[in-house]
């Protein structure tokens, strides 16, 4: 009934919302006799503002066409490279018609990033593919809204997610991978490699976990203290809900997006009412520098997916109530997760000073699992000053935290395939 609610809602508010974009448009356009009147660019950024806060907010694109590498601007198409029903596998390939950039872009190492299902689109690692495409060919998962998929195909739970990550794994091909991982996805990524090495598949040359829940036992934050204060009944009966019959997916259960978004809000409501107002202030003074900025960081910030529920209720039982992966408990379609199987892997953890999402020590419990590994070739990085989204987005990601995945990456490319050798020989 709420998701109905909400829908009633937004179909209520469509209207307002338009009319507001409408005066907002009329109050600012240039030759427009109503920007000359007095009092015309507050009316035009108290409707702007209405108008972002009513407005339904769609999946973002990606938007990189170009990169440059080797000293030079070559184009990038994003293409789909494996399609399930939960998820489509993107690559974004880059071309040139120059033999000796086309030679180098083939050396480069391929990098799988695995992005988070856990409330915002891929297209939250923007920045992330963008920084990685100069030295590296790179995929990446771009979940789907569950609402858009239909009930006739079938559950989706954090098995099939671990299952998801082998596929794709196996599509692009261990034998020069790289694996990246940005948050919620550690645990299944790491499921995944642990099941592969058990089973004596290849694995890829490294993996890198960012900010993810591997143990969170360690240094619990409000997410955290949310998932182990409530009992599960309570997460059915609360977040759960069945998607309204306008939606290819009606029917479904999923913990609707809007329900995530008002969490979201709820951890640091009074930063986002001051980075409205701040908004309202710079389209006032004329500031559009300042103005674009916050559109795009909201564009992206409130463009929520629906979750399957079977999915959203496994991460609270296994991940954050009874922390089977680092208590050595928990079983993937009857076959224990071993990380200690994971051997001819280079591991790379990476923590903010200042995440409270994930915090410090989670993911860096990592290292006390996958005991297989050499530590020569395991590493660890805390990022000072950095919060959650700092370690894969914006400039300290830029500046501080990429260069040394790149250097890392190199290294294990290069080590991986030495090692590989002298076994063959």
């Amino acid at each position: 009934m709420l998701y109905q609610l909400h829908e009633f809602n937004r179909a209520l508010m469509g209207p307002v919302t338009y009319l507001a974009e409408a005066g907002a448009r009329m109050f600012t356009a240039r030759g427009s006799w109503l920007a000359n009147l007095p009092g015309a660019a507050r009316l035009a950024a108290g409707y702007e503002l209405l108008y972002r806060i009513g407005k339904d907010y769609e999946k973002p694109e990606f938007g990189i066409h170009s990169v440059e590498t080797q000293g030079v601007r070559i184009p990038v198409v994003e293409q789909v490279a494996m399609a399930r029903p939960f998820c489509r596998l993107l690559r974004f390939k880059r071309f040139s018609d120059d033999a000796r950039i086309i030679d180098g872009l083939k050396q480069d190492p391929v990098v799988l990033v695995v992005a988070p299902l856990s409330g915002h689109h891929s297209t939250l690692l923007r920045d992330t593919v963008r920084t990685l495409l100069p030295d590296h060919k790179v995929f990446i998962t771009d979940w789907i809204d569950a609402r858009m998929v239909p009930v006739e195909q079938g559950a989706f739970t954090l098995d099939d997610y671990v299952d998801y990550i082998r596929g794709f794994i196996a599509h692009i091909g261990a034998s020069r991978l790289h694996v990246i991982s940005v948050c919620q996805p550690t645990v299944p990524v790491l499921a995944a490699l642990s099941l592969m090495a058990a089973s004596g598949e290849a694995l890829p040359r490294s993996v890198t976990l960012m900010g993810g829940p591997i143990d969170t036992r360690q240094s619990p934050t409000q997410v955290n203290d949310l998932a182990t204060n409530r009992p599960m009944s309570w997460f059915e009966t609360q977040l759960i809900h069945e998607v309204p019959a306008n939606y290819p997916g009606r029917g479904r259960r999923v913990y609707p997006g809007f329900l995530q978004h008002a969490g979201f809000i709820a951890m640091n409501p009074g930063r986002h009412i001051n980075s409205h107002w701040d908004f309202y202030q710079d389209l006032l003074r004329g500031d559009l520098d300042d103005a674009e900025s916050h559109r795009r960081f909201y564009d992206e910030y409130n463009a929520v997916l629906d979750m399957p529920a079977e999915y959203y209720l496994d991460c609270i039982r296994i991940v954050f109530q009874q922390h089977l992966l680092p208590r050595g408990m928990w079983q993937v379609r009857g076959e224990r997760v071993a990380p200690e199987a994971i051997s001819d892997t280079s591991l790379l953890t990476i923590e903010g000073e200042l995440d409270d999402i994930s915090g410090p020590g989670q993911t860096r419990a990592a290292h006390d699992l996958c005991v297989g590994i050499d530590p020569a070739r395991r590493q660890h990085i805390t990022v000072e000053g950095a919060g959650h989204y700092g370690i894969f987005s914006g400039r300290r990601w830029r500046q501080s935290v990429y260069p040394q995945v790149r250097d890392f990456i190199a290294a294990a490319d290069s080590g991986t395939a030495a090692r590989r050798h002298l076994r063959a020989v």
